[in-house]
């Protein structure tokens, strides 16, 4: 099975704590993650919930998206991978909230993170 196949089939339910313990252990919160999350994805709180509770695939996942209109912003490597590279559409979006949940770890200000025009 190639490496975007994988990615579709992974569930999110099955990633997500290890985001939580990812910023958690450089002292972010969940609910720092959360509002990452939900940026990128127009998610609330009730709709993941759901979507971990069903055991969605990140293919499920992203298909219920909304794609924050800035998300075209977030560049750079991840994972050995330049993201704005990626051609295929759904590793591109799992690689996105990879690099938000990195940028967080790493102590970077929100409104960066968020790609707010400032």
């Amino acid at each position: 099975m190639d490496h975007n196949a994988r990615m579709a089939k992974m569930t999110f339910a099955s990633v997500y704590p290890h985001y939580v313990n990812k910023v958690e252990k450089k002292g972010r919160s969940k609910e720092e993650l959360h509002q990452v999350i939900y940026w990128l994805t127009g998610f609330n709180e009730d709709k993941m919930n759901q979507l971990i509770r069903d055991n969605v695939t990140f293919e499920e996942f992203f298909q219920q998206a909304t794609l924050h209109a800035n998300a075209h912003l977030i560049t750079g490597m991840i994972c050995g991978y330049r993201i704005e590279d990626i051609e295929n559409p759904l590793t591109q979006k799992v690689r996105f909230l990879d690099k938000l949940v990195d940028e967080l770890a790493k102590g970077r200000k929100m409104e960066k993170i968020l790609r707010t025009n400032n």
